[in-house]
Protein backbone atom coordinates (compact mmCIF):
# COMPACT_ATOMS: atom_id res chain seq x y z
CA UNK A 1 0.00 0.00 0.00
CA UNK A 2 2.61 2.09 0.95
CA UNK A 3 4.42 1.45 -2.48
CA UNK A 4 1.44 2.34 -4.81
CA UNK A 5 1.15 5.80 -2.67
CA UNK A 6 5.17 6.25 -3.30
CA UNK A 7 4.77 5.61 -6.77
CA UNK A 8 1.91 7.91 -7.35
CA UNK A 9 3.44 10.83 -5.49
CA UNK A 10 6.46 10.28 -7.96
CA UNK A 11 4.24 10.32 -10.91
CA UNK A 12 2.67 13.14 -9.23
CA UNK A 13 5.96 15.14 -8.66
CA UNK A 14 7.06 14.20 -11.91
CA UNK A 15 4.06 16.18 -13.73
CA UNK A 16 4.47 19.01 -11.81
CA UNK A 17 8.34 19.67 -12.73
CA UNK A 18 7.70 19.25 -16.29
CA UNK A 19 4.71 21.60 -16.31
CA UNK A 20 7.03 23.83 -14.50
CA UNK A 21 9.64 23.62 -17.14
CA UNK A 22 7.19 24.55 -20.16
CA UNK A 23 6.10 27.35 -18.37
CA UNK A 24 9.92 28.26 -18.14
CA UNK A 25 10.51 27.65 -22.17
CA UNK A 26 7.12 29.58 -22.88
CA UNK A 27 8.27 32.68 -20.72
CA UNK A 28 11.89 32.43 -22.57
CA UNK A 29 10.38 32.41 -25.62
CA UNK A 30 8.43 35.09 -24.99
CA UNK A 31 10.75 37.55 -23.87
CA UNK A 32 12.80 36.44 -26.78
CA UNK A 33 10.28 37.69 -28.97
CA UNK A 34 9.40 40.63 -27.13
CA UNK A 35 13.44 41.40 -27.58
CA UNK A 36 12.82 41.23 -31.25
CA UNK A 37 9.92 42.63 -31.83
CA UNK A 38 11.34 45.94 -29.48
CA UNK A 39 13.95 45.87 -31.48
CA UNK A 40 12.20 45.83 -35.08
CA UNK A 41 9.81 48.81 -33.56
CA UNK A 42 12.80 50.75 -32.70
CA UNK A 43 14.86 50.05 -36.24
CA UNK A 44 11.40 51.25 -37.48
CA UNK A 45 11.13 54.19 -35.28
CA UNK A 46 14.70 55.18 -36.04
CA UNK A 47 14.17 54.66 -39.83
CA UNK A 48 11.52 57.03 -39.79
CA UNK A 49 12.74 59.75 -37.49
CA UNK A 50 15.80 59.65 -39.58
CA UNK A 51 14.10 60.20 -42.68
CA UNK A 52 11.58 62.82 -41.14
CA UNK A 53 15.21 64.84 -40.14
CA UNK A 54 16.67 64.33 -44.15
CA UNK A 55 13.04 65.52 -45.22
CA UNK A 56 13.51 68.80 -42.84
CA UNK A 57 16.71 69.77 -43.76
CA UNK A 58 16.61 71.81 -46.50
CA UNK A 59 18.10 71.05 -49.62
CA UNK A 60 21.70 72.21 -51.33
CA UNK A 61 20.03 74.46 -54.13
CA UNK A 62 17.91 75.65 -50.60
CA UNK A 63 21.25 76.75 -48.95
CA UNK A 64 23.67 77.70 -51.63
CA UNK A 65 21.56 80.06 -52.99
CA UNK A 66 20.73 83.91 -52.16
CA UNK A 67 16.88 85.20 -52.63
CA UNK A 68 16.64 87.40 -55.58
CA UNK A 69 15.27 90.61 -54.21
CA UNK A 70 14.87 92.73 -57.56
CA UNK A 71 12.54 91.49 -61.03
CA UNK A 72 10.87 92.87 -63.13
CA UNK A 73 7.44 90.86 -63.91
CA UNK A 74 6.32 91.62 -67.78
CA UNK A 75 2.62 91.03 -67.54
CA UNK A 76 0.75 90.16 -70.39
CA UNK A 77 -3.15 90.84 -71.21
CA UNK A 78 -4.99 87.72 -70.71
CA UNK A 79 -2.46 85.48 -69.96
CA UNK A 80 -3.41 84.76 -66.24
CA UNK A 81 -1.31 87.64 -65.08
CA UNK A 82 -3.66 89.05 -62.64
CA UNK A 83 -3.42 85.77 -60.90
CA UNK A 84 0.89 85.78 -61.30
CA UNK A 85 0.63 88.60 -60.26
CA UNK A 86 -0.41 88.19 -56.62
CA UNK A 87 3.14 86.17 -55.94
CA UNK A 88 4.89 89.35 -57.02
CA UNK A 89 2.93 91.52 -54.43
CA UNK A 90 3.19 90.21 -51.37
CA UNK A 91 6.66 89.59 -51.85
CA UNK A 92 6.86 93.27 -52.09
CA UNK A 93 4.90 93.83 -49.31
CA UNK A 94 6.48 91.12 -46.81
CA UNK A 95 9.91 92.35 -48.14
CA UNK A 96 8.95 96.01 -47.99
CA UNK A 97 10.57 96.41 -51.29
CA UNK A 98 10.79 99.34 -53.80
CA UNK A 99 8.00 98.87 -56.45
CA UNK A 100 8.04 100.73 -59.87
CA UNK A 101 4.11 101.68 -59.72
CA UNK A 102 1.81 103.74 -61.81
CA UNK A 103 0.55 107.15 -60.17
CA UNK A 104 -2.88 105.64 -60.90
CA UNK A 105 -4.94 102.65 -60.99
CA UNK A 106 -4.35 99.84 -63.50
CA UNK A 107 -1.40 99.88 -65.53
CA UNK A 108 1.88 101.55 -65.44
CA UNK A 109 2.32 101.99 -68.98
CA UNK A 110 1.65 101.19 -72.76
CA UNK A 111 4.24 99.62 -75.58
CA UNK A 112 5.62 102.61 -74.66
CA UNK A 113 7.50 104.15 -71.25
CA UNK A 114 5.13 105.66 -68.96
CA UNK A 115 5.37 109.05 -69.17
CA UNK A 116 7.70 110.73 -66.11
CA UNK A 117 4.52 112.07 -64.73
CA UNK A 118 2.52 108.31 -64.70
CA UNK A 119 4.48 106.94 -62.30
CA UNK A 120 5.54 107.33 -58.96
CA UNK A 121 9.42 108.33 -58.47
CA UNK A 122 12.19 107.12 -56.34
CA UNK A 123 14.90 110.00 -55.52
CA UNK A 124 17.45 107.67 -56.90
CA UNK A 125 15.34 106.82 -59.89
CA UNK A 126 16.35 102.55 -58.79
CA UNK A 127 14.21 100.48 -57.97
CA UNK A 128 13.79 97.09 -56.46
CA UNK A 129 10.67 95.51 -58.80
CA UNK A 130 7.97 96.31 -61.78
CA UNK A 131 4.40 94.33 -62.00
CA UNK A 132 2.01 96.01 -63.50
CA UNK A 133 0.91 95.74 -67.38
CA UNK A 134 4.30 97.56 -68.89
CA UNK A 135 5.22 96.76 -72.89
CA UNK A 136 8.40 94.78 -72.97
CA UNK A 137 11.33 97.80 -73.55
CA UNK A 138 15.04 96.55 -72.24
CA UNK A 139 16.68 99.59 -73.13
CA UNK A 140 14.04 102.09 -71.01
CA UNK A 141 13.77 98.99 -68.33
CA UNK A 142 18.00 99.31 -67.98
CA UNK A 143 17.91 102.85 -67.00
CA UNK A 144 15.61 101.78 -63.50
CA UNK A 145 16.89 98.48 -63.08
CA UNK A 146 20.55 97.00 -62.54
CA UNK A 147 21.42 94.50 -66.13
CA UNK A 148 21.57 91.23 -63.70
CA UNK A 149 17.94 91.77 -62.95
CA UNK A 150 16.05 89.03 -63.37
CA UNK A 151 13.15 89.05 -65.59
CA UNK A 152 9.94 87.41 -65.92
CA UNK A 153 6.63 86.95 -67.91
CA UNK A 154 3.58 84.80 -68.55
CA UNK A 155 2.26 83.21 -72.20
CA UNK A 156 -1.17 81.03 -72.81
CA UNK A 157 -1.42 78.78 -75.76
CA UNK A 158 -2.63 81.33 -78.44
CA UNK A 159 -5.94 79.55 -79.03
CA UNK A 160 -7.59 79.88 -75.68
CA UNK A 161 -5.72 83.45 -76.03
CA UNK A 162 -7.70 84.89 -78.67
CA UNK A 163 -11.20 83.43 -77.21
CA UNK A 164 -10.21 85.73 -73.80
CA UNK A 165 -9.28 88.34 -76.10
CA UNK A 166 -12.22 88.34 -78.09
CA UNK A 167 -14.32 88.46 -74.68
CA UNK A 168 -12.97 91.17 -72.41
CA UNK A 169 -11.99 93.61 -75.11
CA UNK A 170 -15.36 92.84 -76.82
CA UNK A 171 -13.81 92.51 -80.44
CA UNK A 172 -16.53 90.86 -82.01
CA UNK A 173 -18.54 94.45 -81.55
CA UNK A 174 -15.30 95.97 -83.25
CA UNK A 175 -15.01 94.04 -85.75
CA UNK A 176 -18.74 93.85 -86.47
CA UNK A 177 -19.37 90.56 -86.17
CA UNK A 178 -22.89 89.52 -85.21
CA UNK A 179 -22.84 85.54 -84.97
CA UNK A 180 -23.48 83.47 -82.51
CA UNK A 181 -20.44 82.05 -82.39
CA UNK A 182 -17.98 84.99 -83.20
CA UNK A 183 -14.42 82.78 -83.12
CA UNK A 184 -15.71 80.69 -86.09
CA UNK A 185 -16.98 83.50 -88.34
CA UNK A 186 -13.45 85.01 -87.39
CA UNK A 187 -11.20 81.90 -87.88
CA UNK A 188 -13.04 81.17 -91.46
CA UNK A 189 -10.96 84.00 -92.81
CA UNK A 190 -9.33 86.26 -90.40
CA UNK A 191 -7.78 88.17 -93.25
CA UNK A 192 -11.11 89.63 -94.07
CA UNK A 193 -11.17 91.71 -91.14
CA UNK A 194 -7.41 92.93 -91.25
CA UNK A 195 -8.42 96.53 -91.76
CA UNK A 196 -10.80 96.40 -88.99
CA UNK A 197 -8.56 94.10 -86.35
CA UNK A 198 -5.59 96.73 -86.84
CA UNK A 199 -6.79 99.92 -84.75
CA UNK A 200 -4.50 102.72 -84.75
CA UNK A 201 -4.52 104.78 -81.32
CA UNK A 202 -3.68 108.49 -82.21
CA UNK A 203 -2.38 109.33 -78.59
CA UNK A 204 0.09 106.91 -78.48
CA UNK A 205 0.99 106.90 -82.09
CA UNK A 206 1.06 103.33 -82.65
CA UNK A 207 -1.22 99.66 -84.04
CA UNK A 208 -2.56 97.34 -82.12
CA UNK A 209 -4.26 94.29 -83.30
CA UNK A 210 -6.14 92.31 -80.46
CA UNK A 211 -6.91 89.31 -82.71
CA UNK A 212 -3.06 89.39 -84.23
CA UNK A 213 -0.16 88.35 -82.26
CA UNK A 214 -1.07 90.14 -79.23
CA UNK A 215 1.38 88.42 -76.78
CA UNK A 216 4.46 89.27 -78.98
CA UNK A 217 3.35 92.96 -78.80
CA UNK A 218 2.85 92.97 -74.82
CA UNK A 219 6.49 91.40 -74.95
CA UNK A 220 7.58 94.62 -77.72
CA UNK A 221 6.61 93.14 -80.89
CA UNK A 222 5.17 96.10 -83.32
CA UNK A 223 1.86 94.93 -84.26
CA UNK A 224 2.44 96.37 -88.30
CA UNK A 225 5.71 93.70 -88.51
CA UNK A 226 3.28 90.21 -88.08
CA UNK A 227 3.89 89.13 -91.28
CA UNK A 228 8.47 89.74 -90.62
CA UNK A 229 8.64 86.13 -89.37
CA UNK A 230 11.89 85.40 -89.76
CA UNK A 231 12.55 88.73 -88.07
CA UNK A 232 10.69 87.57 -85.23
CA UNK A 233 12.08 84.41 -85.33
CA UNK A 234 15.47 86.16 -84.30
CA UNK A 235 13.71 89.01 -81.69
CA UNK A 236 12.25 85.97 -79.82
CA UNK A 237 15.41 84.08 -79.55
CA UNK A 238 16.54 86.89 -78.27
CA UNK A 239 13.84 86.98 -75.93
CA UNK A 240 14.70 83.85 -74.24
CA UNK A 241 18.40 84.64 -73.35
CA UNK A 242 16.97 88.23 -71.58
CA UNK A 243 14.46 86.50 -69.60
CA UNK A 244 14.87 84.19 -66.16
CA UNK A 245 11.79 82.58 -66.78
CA UNK A 246 8.33 82.99 -68.93
CA UNK A 247 5.68 80.95 -66.89
CA UNK A 248 3.25 78.81 -68.97
CA UNK A 249 -0.74 79.88 -68.05
CA UNK A 250 -1.28 75.52 -69.51
CA UNK A 251 1.46 74.53 -66.87
CA UNK A 252 1.51 76.78 -64.33
CA UNK A 253 2.19 74.51 -60.87
CA UNK A 254 5.59 73.46 -62.82
CA UNK A 255 6.00 77.17 -63.56
CA UNK A 256 5.52 78.35 -60.37
CA UNK A 257 7.76 75.91 -58.56
CA UNK A 258 10.46 76.74 -60.84
CA UNK A 259 9.83 80.47 -60.29
CA UNK A 260 10.55 79.67 -56.89
CA UNK A 261 13.53 77.94 -57.21
CA UNK A 262 15.23 80.18 -59.60
CA UNK A 263 14.48 83.22 -57.67
CA UNK A 264 15.79 81.18 -54.62
CA UNK A 265 12.56 82.16 -52.41
CA UNK A 266 10.43 80.05 -49.87
CA UNK A 267 7.00 78.24 -50.64
CA UNK A 268 5.04 80.71 -48.94
CA UNK A 269 6.47 83.29 -51.15
CA UNK A 270 4.62 81.34 -54.53
CA UNK A 271 1.40 79.55 -52.57
CA UNK A 272 -1.49 80.51 -54.90
CA UNK A 273 -4.89 80.53 -53.98
CA UNK A 274 -6.44 77.25 -55.60
CA UNK A 275 -10.06 78.44 -55.10
CA UNK A 276 -10.10 81.88 -57.07
CA UNK A 277 -11.75 80.99 -60.43
CA UNK A 278 -12.13 82.52 -63.57
CA UNK A 279 -16.20 84.11 -63.63
CA UNK A 280 -15.82 85.20 -67.08
CA UNK A 281 -18.69 83.38 -69.19
CA UNK A 282 -19.26 83.46 -72.46
CA UNK A 283 -21.19 81.26 -75.20
CA UNK A 284 -18.06 80.55 -77.24
CA UNK A 285 -15.58 79.92 -74.35
CA UNK A 286 -15.55 76.20 -74.38
CA UNK A 287 -15.82 75.93 -78.90
CA UNK A 288 -12.79 74.01 -80.49
CA UNK A 289 -12.50 75.15 -83.37
CA UNK A 290 -11.99 72.67 -85.87
CA UNK A 291 -8.16 71.49 -87.74
CA UNK A 292 -8.67 74.14 -90.61
CA UNK A 293 -10.02 76.76 -88.23
CA UNK A 294 -6.70 75.94 -85.66
CA UNK A 295 -4.57 76.33 -88.93
CA UNK A 296 -6.13 79.67 -90.24
CA UNK A 297 -5.71 81.07 -86.78
CA UNK A 298 -1.68 79.44 -86.71
CA UNK A 299 -0.87 81.26 -89.92
CA UNK A 300 -3.06 84.81 -88.91
CA UNK A 301 -1.07 84.63 -85.35
CA UNK A 302 2.00 82.88 -86.29
CA UNK A 303 4.15 85.62 -84.37
CA UNK A 304 2.28 84.53 -81.14
CA UNK A 305 2.55 80.70 -81.76
CA UNK A 306 6.27 80.93 -82.27
CA UNK A 307 6.70 83.34 -78.92
CA UNK A 308 4.42 80.47 -76.97
CA UNK A 309 6.25 77.46 -78.32
CA UNK A 310 9.78 78.57 -77.59
CA UNK A 311 9.14 79.58 -73.88
CA UNK A 312 6.97 76.35 -73.37
CA UNK A 313 9.96 74.48 -74.78
CA UNK A 314 12.28 76.56 -72.54
CA UNK A 315 10.13 75.74 -69.54
CA UNK A 316 10.20 72.26 -70.05
CA UNK A 317 14.09 72.42 -70.73
CA UNK A 318 14.78 74.03 -67.54
CA UNK A 319 12.29 71.82 -65.35
CA UNK A 320 14.30 68.80 -67.26
CA UNK A 321 17.70 70.00 -66.12
CA UNK A 322 16.10 69.99 -62.34
CA UNK A 323 15.87 66.00 -62.32
CA UNK A 324 13.23 64.27 -60.53
CA UNK A 325 13.77 66.21 -56.95
CA UNK A 326 11.47 68.32 -58.96
CA UNK A 327 8.85 66.07 -59.40
CA UNK A 328 8.88 65.71 -55.60
CA UNK A 329 8.62 69.27 -54.74
CA UNK A 330 5.58 69.62 -57.55
CA UNK A 331 3.75 67.05 -55.25
CA UNK A 332 4.44 68.82 -52.02
CA UNK A 333 3.18 72.23 -53.21
CA UNK A 334 0.21 70.78 -54.61
CA UNK A 335 -0.49 69.13 -51.34
CA UNK A 336 0.57 72.73 -49.38
CA UNK A 337 -1.21 74.65 -51.90
CA UNK A 338 -4.77 72.90 -51.23
CA UNK A 339 -4.36 72.80 -47.77
CA UNK A 340 -3.79 76.30 -47.04
CA UNK A 341 -6.29 77.06 -49.73
CA UNK A 342 -8.72 75.34 -47.92
CA UNK A 343 -7.72 76.69 -44.40
CA UNK A 344 -7.89 79.96 -45.85
CA UNK A 345 -11.05 79.50 -47.56
CA UNK A 346 -13.00 78.11 -44.74
CA UNK A 347 -11.56 81.05 -42.36
CA UNK A 348 -12.11 84.03 -44.26
CA UNK A 349 -15.71 83.14 -44.82
CA UNK A 350 -16.07 82.34 -41.40
CA UNK A 351 -14.38 85.11 -40.13
CA UNK A 352 -11.93 83.30 -37.88
CA UNK A 353 -8.44 84.10 -36.48
CA UNK A 354 -7.41 80.86 -36.76
CA UNK A 355 -3.17 80.06 -37.93
CA UNK A 356 -1.76 77.06 -39.64
CA UNK A 357 1.46 75.44 -39.12
CA UNK A 358 3.04 74.54 -42.29
CA UNK A 359 6.51 71.74 -41.21
CA UNK A 360 9.74 72.86 -42.13
CA UNK A 361 10.73 70.56 -45.55
CA UNK A 362 13.59 70.19 -47.35
CA UNK A 363 11.90 72.44 -49.82
CA UNK A 364 10.98 75.37 -47.21
CA UNK A 365 11.43 76.49 -43.56
CA UNK A 366 8.55 75.86 -41.17
CA UNK A 367 5.75 79.32 -41.65
CA UNK A 368 2.50 80.11 -40.27
CA UNK A 369 -0.65 80.91 -42.17
CA UNK A 370 -2.43 83.93 -40.25
CA UNK A 371 -5.09 86.02 -41.13
CA UNK A 372 -3.06 88.54 -42.81
CA UNK A 373 -1.58 86.01 -44.94
CA UNK A 374 -4.92 84.91 -45.84
CA UNK A 375 -6.70 88.34 -47.40
CA UNK A 376 -3.10 88.12 -49.04
CA UNK A 377 -3.84 85.19 -51.32
CA UNK A 378 -7.51 85.66 -51.66
CA UNK A 379 -7.24 88.95 -53.07
CA UNK A 380 -8.91 88.55 -56.18
CA UNK A 381 -8.31 92.40 -57.52
CA UNK A 382 -4.61 93.93 -58.30
CA UNK A 383 -5.67 97.00 -56.78
CA UNK A 384 -6.29 95.72 -53.08
CA UNK A 385 -2.90 95.02 -52.47
CA UNK A 386 -1.54 97.83 -54.71
CA UNK A 387 -3.12 99.93 -52.14
CA UNK A 388 -1.13 97.83 -49.28
CA UNK A 389 1.97 98.54 -51.07
CA UNK A 390 1.30 101.78 -51.39
CA UNK A 391 0.75 102.29 -47.82
CA UNK A 392 -2.67 104.92 -48.38
CA UNK A 393 -5.09 105.56 -50.37
CA UNK A 394 -5.44 107.22 -53.76
CA UNK A 395 -6.09 110.95 -54.33
CA UNK A 396 -8.73 112.22 -56.45
CA UNK A 397 -5.91 113.34 -58.66
CA UNK A 398 -3.86 110.18 -58.98
CA UNK A 399 -7.15 107.97 -59.85
CA UNK A 400 -6.94 111.22 -62.92
CA UNK A 401 -3.90 109.26 -63.54
CA UNK A 402 -5.31 106.07 -64.92
CA UNK A 403 -4.54 104.98 -67.73
CA UNK A 404 -7.40 104.62 -69.91
CA UNK A 405 -6.71 101.07 -71.37
CA UNK A 406 -7.32 99.31 -74.81
CA UNK A 407 -11.18 98.37 -73.84
CA UNK A 408 -12.19 101.74 -72.86
CA UNK A 409 -10.43 103.41 -76.24
CA UNK A 410 -11.64 100.49 -78.49
CA UNK A 411 -15.12 101.67 -77.65
CA UNK A 412 -14.15 105.46 -78.09
CA UNK A 413 -12.68 104.63 -81.68
CA UNK A 414 -15.93 102.92 -82.17
CA UNK A 415 -17.72 105.52 -81.50
CA UNK A 416 -16.02 108.17 -83.27
CA UNK A 417 -14.43 109.47 -80.73
CA UNK A 418 -10.68 110.09 -80.19
CA UNK A 419 -8.44 108.30 -77.61
CA UNK A 420 -6.81 109.04 -74.73
CA UNK A 421 -3.92 108.38 -72.81
CA UNK A 422 -5.49 108.73 -69.30
CA UNK A 423 -8.82 109.03 -67.31
CA UNK A 424 -7.54 113.14 -66.40
CA UNK A 425 -7.33 113.51 -70.22
CA UNK A 426 -10.70 111.79 -70.99
CA UNK A 427 -12.74 114.19 -68.63
CA UNK A 428 -10.83 117.28 -69.69
CA UNK A 429 -12.25 116.58 -73.25
CA UNK A 430 -15.91 116.29 -71.48
CA UNK A 431 -16.81 113.57 -73.43
CA UNK A 432 -19.20 111.89 -71.73
CA UNK A 433 -17.78 107.94 -70.58
CA UNK A 434 -19.51 105.93 -73.00
CA UNK A 435 -18.90 102.73 -70.96
CA UNK A 436 -21.59 101.07 -68.47
CA UNK A 437 -18.72 101.38 -65.25
CA UNK A 438 -16.69 104.04 -64.35
CA UNK A 439 -13.21 103.60 -63.19
CA UNK A 440 -13.93 102.30 -59.12
CA UNK A 441 -12.36 104.03 -56.51
CA UNK A 442 -10.39 101.55 -54.90
CA UNK A 443 -10.49 100.91 -51.09
CA UNK A 444 -8.81 102.92 -49.05
CA UNK A 445 -5.52 101.07 -46.69
CA UNK A 446 -7.74 102.29 -43.72
CA UNK A 447 -10.46 100.40 -45.17
CA UNK A 448 -8.33 97.33 -45.70
CA UNK A 449 -7.37 97.53 -42.51
CA UNK A 450 -11.22 97.79 -41.05
CA UNK A 451 -12.19 94.71 -42.68
CA UNK A 452 -9.32 92.60 -41.76
CA UNK A 453 -9.60 93.87 -37.99
CA UNK A 454 -13.54 92.98 -38.23
CA UNK A 455 -12.90 89.94 -39.88
CA UNK A 456 -10.73 88.87 -37.38
CA UNK A 457 -12.98 89.83 -34.26
CA UNK A 458 -11.05 92.18 -32.93
CA UNK A 459 -13.96 94.52 -33.65
CA UNK A 460 -17.49 94.09 -32.83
Amino acid sequence: MRSALLALLLVVVGVIMTLLLHQQIHETNLQAYSLKRDSTRANKTYRAEEQMAMDTIPSEMATSCVPKKKFVFIKTHKTGGCTAINIFQRFAIYHKLKVLMPVGQGALGGPSPPREEDYVHTPDEKYDALMHHLGYNKTWLLTKFPPETPYISILREPYSHLKSQMNYFRLPNFLGIRSSNPIKTFLKDPWKYRNKSEAFFVHANLSWDGTRNPMAFDMGWPAEKADYEEEAHTYISKLDTEFTLVMILEHLDESVVMLRRLMCWEVKDVILYSRIENQRHYSYKSYVATPKERENHRRWSAVDYMLYETFNKSLWRKIDAQGPDFYEELRYFRTIRENISRHCARTMKECKNETLDIAASKWSPQFVVDHTYCSYITAWKVYELDVVMRGREYTREELGHSLLNQKTNLRLMKKGLPTFVNRRDFDAAGIRVPHKAPLRRPESLEDIIHKTLKASMFLA
